[in-house]
């Protein structure tokens, strides 16, 4: 069961500070959005899977961590292909998953409370000219990153009660209970930050 999306480990990844690591995924989505090049997305998707790879997670856990978001490039590629060149699909979908797979190996390498401090940091200027809160945004990546894997153990605990209860595992008898319990959830934590004043008014 998935219950931290960061792991442990001294990996290059894992030793670069969490600024070079966002820098460097924001240089690169910049980059291979501008780029056309097959071959550059090809290049940059092995990169990034290399990079994935190296973290410490096993090949089944890596895939399953990123398998449902590649199912979804995969379905999008498809419709695709009724209205772009085959090439032109290849491009972006190595594009998309290229960036998936770095992003990945940034997150299970970065502690929420590192992306949050950095975050924070990295948004002040935006905050002096009263666009935001910098603590506002680094607190709801905080919570998305920290509900990831509840999300995770919850679709795996109603799959397995349905497969008890010798019912059929289809995505629609299940995705009502997990928003219904994510939502519920949601509402605690909301509560629950009020409460305490996390946020500043």
């Amino acid at each position: 069961m998935l219950t931290s999306l960061h792991i442990e480990g001294n990996s290059l990844l894992h030793r670069l500070p969490v600024r070079a690591k966002l820098v460097a995924l924001v240089v690169l989505s910049v980059g291979l959005f501008l780029s056309a090049s097959l071959a550059v997305q090809a290049l940059a998707f092995v990169i990034a899977a290399a990079l994935y790879l190296s973290v410490g997670l096993s090949p089944k856990e890596a895939l399953k961590r990123v398998g449902f978001v590649f199912l979804t490039i995969f379905f999008l590629a498809a419709v695709n292909l009724f209205y772009l060149s085959v090439a032109e699909v290849a491009t972006l979908t190595l594009r998309l998953m290229a960036l998936v797979l770095f992003a990945a190996a940034v997150t299970a390498t970065t502690t929420i409370s590192a992306f949050m401090d950095e975050i924070t940091i990295l948004l002040l200027p935006l905050e002096r000219l009263g666009w935001l809160k910098a603590a506002d945004v680094s607190l709801a990546l905080g919570l998305v990153l920290r509900f990831v894997p509840d999300i995770f153990a919850r679709y795996e605990a109603i799959r397995e009660a349905h497969r008890a209860r010798g019912l059929p595992v289809r995505p629609l008898t299940i995705i009502g209970p997990l928003i219904i319990l994510t939502l519920k959830d949601a509402d605690t934590i909301a509560a629950a930050i009020d409460a305490r004043g996390f946020r500043r008014q």
